[in-house]
């Protein structure tokens, strides 16, 4: 695992609702549930991403939006809709809920929509655990992907997936979800002029990407500057002031940071773990140790951090949100409302 990858640790895509609603524009879809993160793209058609407090957003088909909660967000036909919003979250899928069907396949011969529809496939992820957060933290409210990118030939795949029906459908479209996240905030990065975080960007450095993976590969080792100089091939001051330039911090400074976040997931994890177990699981011998670093780096001792519930003073986990998964709604050009298999 890679400091990139391992942000996305425990974020899955999983028990989807799948429904398709048949609307006619003007429309309106405001998600209200408060999910961390919630992914937007469009197979086809398009509309517009309107956050609150914040500009709308255009999304057309192939592009994805990430917005970034818990504030809700609307998906509207078009800027000042007159559209009365119809609110969607955890039950969106149900025959009550804006005339949606609840179904598991998308195949129905009796709710065609026609041509101008729009196809929109809406996954939200709960973020769980300190490790995810990190990437809650590097990301704006509203990141937007443009087509022709990474994340192309995955949308490829959603868009057949969705339009079959057939077993293990819902598997499938949850794992494109997840591929497709990891795709959109990698080419978001990536972009022209784009300015990631330091970690991202020094992940590309010959000497620096390589220590970055050893010590996200083996947190828990003995390691000193010396013994990461020697397996990244150069000399310790070499080492030292390339990965401070690059990074921000030097390289025991940021494995310490990285190995208390590990211990804080660890904490509420693993609730019968004593602190001296999870203290060895993270590098350290010394309990103690241990806690004193945890203290001055979390603002917070193990054991307070546990009792807290893995809240930091100062630092909200977000508001409890529904199990993730996809929601694809389908919202045609003007038609008359349809009726599908439920």
């Amino acid at each position: 695992m890679d400091a990139f990858g391992d942000l996305f640790r425990g974020m899955r895509a999983q028990g989807s609702l799948f429904g398709s609603s048949t609307l006619t524009p003007p429309w309106a879809l405001r998600f209200v549930d408060g999910a961390p993160l919630t992914l937007c793209t469009v197979l086809g058609g398009g509309g517009w991403i309107v956050p609150e407090g914040l500009p709308p957003e255009p999304l057309r088909a192939g592009e994805t939006v990430i917005v970034r909660g818990p504030a809700p967000f609307s998906f509207v036909d078009e800027p000042g809709t007159g559209a009365e919003a119809v609110d969607c979250g955890e039950h969106c899928a149900t025959p009550e809920q804006g005339g949606t069907r609840h179904r598991i396949g998308w195949s129905d011969s009796c709710g065609v929509p026609g041509e101008g529809a729009t196809t929109l496939v809406v996954g939200a992820y709960p973020v769980s655990g300190e490790v995810s957060r990190r990437l809650l933290e590097a990301l704006p409210v509203v990141l937007r992907v443009a087509s022709g990118g990474g994340a192309d030939p995955v949308m490829e795949h959603l868009a057949a997936e969705v339009a079959a029906d057939t077993p293990g459908q819902q598997v499938v479209l949850d794992r494109l979800l997840d591929w497709l996240l990891v795709c959109s905030v990698r080419d978001y990065f990536d972009r022209p002029g784009g300015e990631p975080p330091a970690w991202y960007a020094a992940q590309r450095d010959p000497v620096v990407g390589a220590a970055l993976r050893l010590l996200h590969a083996e947190p828990a080792a003995p390691w000193t500057v010396a013994s990461l100089a020697v397996r990244t091939g150069v000399s310790r001051s070499t080492l030292a002031k390339r990965f401070a330039d690059l990074v921000g911090e030097p390289p025991l400074t940021y494995l310490a940071r990285w190995r208390m976040t590990l211990a804080a997931d660890l904490l509420v994890e693993r609730e019968t773990a004593t602190v001296a177990e999870v203290a060895r699981a993270v590098g350290y011998s010394d309990a103690f140790a241990f806690s004193a670093a945890f203290k001055r780096i979390r603002g917070v001792s193990p054991s307070g951090f546990r009792r807290a519930g893995a809240l930091v003073p100062g630092q909200s986990a977000g508001p409890p949100t529904r199990p993730s998964g996809a929601v694809p709604v389908t919202v045609p050009a003007p038609l008359t409302a349809v009726g599908g298999r439920s």
